[in-house]
């Protein structure tokens, strides 16, 4: 499970333990890039608008980011999950090798940071299930942007799961057993 911008491993980890399936473990990787006012930490520093695509700078920072949690994950099946830009270096795993190891995604208050890259790839992909969560007043990820990312994987014929809260950027705790139990389905069908 990866955190959102200013997050941390420690700030997330209580979140994965509580939808982790039975049987697996978590793993929290931290970003490195240090946010320069907030605290907490990056995959990639972002624009003043989060609306916006990434630039080019962003993408190769998110690219780097894909590649050394990708080096930090353990050997067998993965569930690759991530909050806010977690959530964008989750989904991008899917245009490395690692793919091939991934049997589901649970996305969570994000968007796709490389729409255009992730829709070609999944052409060529065995589909997997995706857990997806997206509060309706979202500030800094709106909603349409959140649909945007679970379209692509449905425009594949991916079988996304949605679970969409009245609440802004963050996890509906209200709904964290039906999204659990959504999870806990990936694990029946590897």
């Amino acid at each position: 499970m990866l955190h959102g911008m200013t997050g941390t491993s420690a700030k997330i980890q209580p979140l994965a333990d509580q939808i982790v399936p039975s049987g697996w473990k978590t793993l929290c990787p931290q970003a490195i890039v240090p946010h320069p006012t907030k605290g907490g930490f990056a995959w990639w520093l972002r624009g003043r608008n989060p609306v916006e695509p990434l630039d080019d700078v962003a993408q190769s920072e998110l690219l780097i980011s894909v590649e050394r949690v990708i080096s930090e994950l353990p050997d067998g099946p993965l569930i690759i999950g991530g909050f806010s830009q977690g959530g964008a270096v989750a989904s991008a795993m899917l245009e490395y090798e690692i793919q091939e190891r991934i049997v589901g995604l649970v996305l969570l208050g994000t968007k796709s940071g490389r729409p255009n890259q992730l829709a070609e790839s999944l052409a060529f992909l065995k589909k997997r299930p995706i857990v997806w969560m997206h509060g309706r007043r979202d500030d800094l990820i709106p909603l349409e942007q959140g649909i945007e990312h679970a379209k692509i994987f449905e425009a594949a014929e991916w079988p996304v799961t949605r679970f969409e809260h009245e609440k802004g950027h963050m996890v509906n705790l209200n709904q964290l057993g039906e999204m659990r139990n959504a999870i806990e389905k990936i694990t029946q069908s590897t």
